[in-house]
């Protein structure tokens, strides 16, 4: 149950740091700051998925995880850790073509390695987990 309420918790934290730079800051509403709002919301919407599935199954007296959502988590983080090198290596790459400063390029991997691990949670639950 610690799990569930400290998804709930950064969430929140999350929305209210965006608000708060949404109204402090100047936003031109161009397709960077669309993208730059756009991926934390959906990182956001994962966990309040992930937080009322587990909430759900508390009510119903089952497991909060069980042996099938361990091996989705499994098989999706190995998937998003081998793929997140590869980002890592290409944002290395990048590095000397791209005049952004570093703590910007450091910021858009950590949030490229939250949206890798996305999409493979969302590519192993749709089609499964292999038989091993």
């Amino acid at each position: 149950m610690k799990k569930t309420i400290i998804l709930f918790v950064i969430s929140a934290l999350l929305l209210a740091s965006i608000a708060f730079w949404a109204l402090k800051g100047r936003i031109a509403g161009n397709i960077q700051e669309i993208l730059m709002m756009a991926a934390p919301l959906l990182l956001v919407g994962f966990a309040v998925y992930l937080g009322t599935t587990r909430i759900r199954s508390r009510l119903r007296k089952e497991p909060a995880e069980d042996e099938m959502s361990r091996q989705v988590m499994t098989r999706a983080s190995s998937l998003a850790y081998y793929i997140s090198i590869y980002l890592w290596l290409l944002i290395m790459y990048m590095s000397d073509r791209i005049a952004l400063p570093a703590h910007t390029l450091i910021g858009a991997g950590i949030l490229g390695m939250a949206l890798i691990f996305f999409c493979c949670w969302l590519g192993v639950k749709v089609f499964g987990t292999e038989n091993e």
